[in-house]
Parts: structure tokens; C-alpha cells; sequence
């Protein structure tokens, strides 16, 4: 049986800011790295470099809202993603 393919992605969380409310970051995956930030009043998420963005994206966002209050500045966090980058 074959195994699932997977990718582990790295977060690291620079500024979690409640007075802009949004959450600034790096996300590493494979050989890709993007900064992203996640207007989370607005529920808008940035993501630059656009090369290979759509790799992430939609992982990223399901990970930022379902952990968003749990996560801090300064903190590195890692989820799964199922696909092989």
C-alpha cells in the first residue's frame, strides 16, 4: 500500500497584532518560502511570493483559523499538508 504523499510546512509567527488585527509571517515548505499576512478581522490572507502560492494558500488559511488563538509571536509552529511538493 502506498503511503499518502505529504509536506510538512514550518510556520513562524514575526507580529501577532490585536490593534491592526492581523498575524505577519514566514511559511517554509519544501523548497518554497513566502511571507504571508492574515487580516483576521477581515478574514483576508496575503501571501508573496505569488510563485508557487497556490501550493499553500488554502492549507495555510485552514491552519491559521484553526489555531489562530493559540498561536504568538516569536513561535514556530508545523502542520501537514497532503500533498508532495
Amino acid at each position: 500500500m502506498r503511503s499518502k504523499p505529504e509536506t510538512i510546512a514550518n510556520v513562524s509567527v514575526k507580529e501577532y497584532s490585536f490593534s491592526k488585527k492581523q498575524i505577519q509571517g514566514v511559511v517554509k515548505a519544501s523548497q518554497f518560502r513566502w511571507t504571508f499576512i492574515w487580516s483576521f478581522h477581515k478574514g483576508l490572507l496575503t501571501v508573496n511570493p505569488p510563485l508557487g502560492r497556490a501550493l499553500i494558500e488554502d492549507a495555510l488559511l485552514r491552519f491559521l483559523l484553526k489555531k489562530d488563538y493559540e498561536l504568538e509571536a516569536g513561535n514556530e509552529y508545523k502542520f501537514t499538508i497532503s500533498a508532495k511538493f
